[in-house]
C-alpha cells in the first residue's frame, strides 16, 4: 500500500509539473549581444528557461559567423501566473539602451539593434504598449524595432549560458574563465554604466539581489 501511494504522489506530482509546464508562455527579445540578455532575463521572478539564438531572418541554418537579416535575441519562457508578457516586456526594455537603433552599448549594427519580436496579435498589443510607456517615461521616442517575422533559431551550444561558463578562453586580458571573460565584456562596454545613465532608478540592476527580484 505504501509503494502505491508513493506512486501515486509521485504520478501527481508529475502531472502538475507537467500542467505548469504546459501553460508556460514564450516572448523573443533582441538587446545586443544574447548573453547579456539571457543573464539578465534569467534573474527575473516567473521566467522558467532562456535560450540564445537568431531571430528575424529568413535564410536557413544561421550561424554565428553566418547570420545575415537576422539579429541576435532570446527565446524567453515564463509562468504567466507569475509576470505577464506586457511586464516582462517592460522589464525587458529597462535593461537595454531603448533610444539607439545602431546597435547596443559597443556591439553595432543590424545584428545588435533592440527588437520585440511579439509572437501574436495579444502580445503586439501588448509590446506597442510597452513601449508608449517608454516613450512617456522618458519623454524621448524609442528606438526599438517591433519586428514582424517571429522566426527563431538556437544559436551553438557554446553561447548557451555563456555568462555562467568554466571554461578557459583567450581574450585580451589573457587566458581566464569564460564567466570572468563575460564579466569583463559587459563592464568594458558599458552596458550597466548606460542603461542606469538612461533609466535612473528604474534601470535593471546587475548583478541582481541574491533573491532574484
Amino acid at each position: 500500500m505504501k509503494k502505491l501511494t508513493h506512486k501515486l504522489a509521485l504520478a501527481l506530482l508529475l502531472s502538475l509539473a507537467s500542467a505548469s509546464y504546459a501553460k508556460a508562455e514564450t516572448a523573443i527579445f533582441a538587446g545586443g549581444c544574447f548573453w547579456c540578455v539571457e543573464s539578465d532575463m534569467d534573474h527575473v521572478k516567473g521566467v522558467t528557461s532562456t535560450v540564445s539564438g537568431y531571430a528575424g531572418g529568413t535564410t536557413p541554418n544561421p550561424t554565428y559567423k553566418r547570420h545575415k537579416g537576422y539579429t541576435e535575441a532570446v527565446k524567453v519562457e515564463f509562468d504567466p501566473k507569475l509576470i505577464s508578457y506586457e511586464q516582462l516586456t517592460a522589464h525587458f526594455l529597462r535593461t537595454i539602451d531603448v533610444v539607439d537603433g545602431e546597435g547596443q552599448f559597443c556591439d553595432r549594427g543590424e545584428s545588435y539593434i533592440p527588437a520585440l519580436f511579439p509572437l501574436d496579435a495579444p502580445q503586439r498589443e501588448a509590446a506597442s504598449r510597452a513601449l508608449e510607456q517608454v516613450e512617456k517615461d522618458l519623454g524621448q521616442p524609442h528606438a526599438v524595432k517591433l519586428g514582424d517575422n517571429p522566426s527563431f533559431v538556437a544559436a551553438e551550444d557554446y553561447h548557451q549560458d555563456y555568462y555562467l561558463g568554466d571554461n578557459t578562453v583567450l581574450t585580451r586580458f589573457g587566458l581566464i574563465a569564460q564567466s570572468e571573460a563575460y564579466k569583463r565584456y559587459r563592464e568594458g562596454c558599458g552596458r550597466d554604466a548606460r542603461v542606469k545613465a538612461l533609466w535612473g532608478d528604474a534601470a535593471f540592476s546587475f548583478p541582481p539581489p541574491a533573491n532574484g527580484s
